[in-house]
């Protein structure tokens, strides 16, 4: 049996590409696996159901190495589970030599897959690493401008004392305090406990 393997990091990421390839070779859709994660390990739901359908001498075609996966030594073991534990082939279309049928009757095709996989895979995982230092850098430097991250702190309105105690001494009510502050209800109350707590 062949089967197809198609992977996005995101539900906002497009299949299209991979579902065409999947398509012009033959496989069947309803032997086509999807999934709509992250790279980092394998605990993804279709994978998973993947790896209980294969059977010895079923055939598994990806796209692309990093399709699999992105971390180099987990790609090396799954491969290894894949293909020499289980005696399921594997094909990368990407990469012609990436395919598991030329094996031990062709050592040196076997021998050159071997070598290409572990580069692929080092590869993938570099630049997933190298994605990240890029991403702490400018996050870095973006700082260092000034760039605020995460949510803005609220700015408590100047007269919230004033207009709190109005409404405290019931000398207005709690909408018109609101409506005076621009506050939402919770908001409100949330900053009339802390007050209350701080003058107690």
């Amino acid at each position: 049996m062949i089967y197809g393997y198609v992977r996005v990091s995101s539900t906002t990421q497009n299949i299209d590409r991979q579902m065409s390839e999947m398509n012009s070779i033959g496989i069947k859709e309803e032997n086509i696996y999807i999934d709509c994660q992250s790279g980092k390990n394998f605990e993804r739901d279709n994978y998973q159901m993947l790896m209980k359908d294969i059977k010895k001498n079923d055939l598994i075609i990806i796209k692309s190495i990093d399709r699999l996966g992105r971390n180099y030594r987990m790609i090396m073991d799954e491969w290894y589970q894949i293909n020499k534990v289980k005696g399921v082939d594997i094909k990368v279309l990407d990469m012609p030599l990436l395919d598991t049928r030329n094996r031990a009757e062709n050592l040196v095709g076997q021998f050159i897959s071997d070598i290409v996989l572990q580069i692929l895979s080092f590869v993938a995982e570099n630049e997933r690493i190298n994605i990240r230092t890029r991403q702490a850098e400018g996050i870095k430097l973006a700082k260092a401008r000034g760039v605020k991250f995460g949510r803005p702190i609220y700015q408590i309105p100047e007269n919230f004392e004033q207009i709190s105690i109005k409404h405290i001494n019931d000398e207005i009510s709690s909408v018109e305090a609101r409506r005076i502050l621009n506050m939402s209800k919770s908001t409100y109350y949330k900053y009339m406990k802390i007050y209350s707590e701080s003058t107690c």
